[in-house]
């Protein structure tokens, strides 16, 4: 195969890795195919057999190698965003009278929200709270 060829070949399958989503799998072959061109253009290999060896072990093994790092570190800004657990601590003011135990509004962080009265005493309108925890959209809440 000739060296135009391979980087052909190298940016089509960059391009469908942009285009579909993430995995990382066209990626490696992708560029194997980019350094086989090069080195097939520069005269470094010239049999076409030595050509897809190169190919097919540079992909397979750098998949193998480099591919979960690289995931890893993708992931990282997910794995750094601050969680709804970061709530717990912080005020939250209470919208109605709450009995121990009972499930009502407050208002937390601009907006209104369904608390539940965790403590054994009741929780009066207007009377400011921390959040002991976060249960999906529900508050657990204490006097403060």
């Amino acid at each position: 195969m000739t060296w135009w060829l391979w980087l052909l070949l190298g940016l089509l399958l960059l391009g469908a890795e942009i285009i579909t989503p993430g995995g990382f799998y066209m990626l490696f072959f992708g560029l194997a195919a980019l350094l086989v061109g090069a080195l097939a253009g520069f005269d470094v290999i010239a049999a076409e057999w030595m050509q897809w060896l190169l190919f097919s072990v540079l992909s397979i093994v750098s998949l193998i190698v480099f591919r979960g790092p690289l995931r890893r570190w993708m992931n990282q800004d997910e794995a750094g965003a601050a969680p709804v657990d970061t709530m717990v601590g912080e005020l939250a003011l209470v919208l109605e009278d709450l009995a121990s135990g009972a499930l009502g509004k407050v208002e937390f962080r601009g907006s209104t929200w369904n608390a539940r009265n965790v403590s054994a005493v009741p929780l009066q309108k207007g009377q400011r709270s921390r959040v002991d925890h976060v249960d999906g959209l529900t508050l657990s809440i204490r006097p403060e």
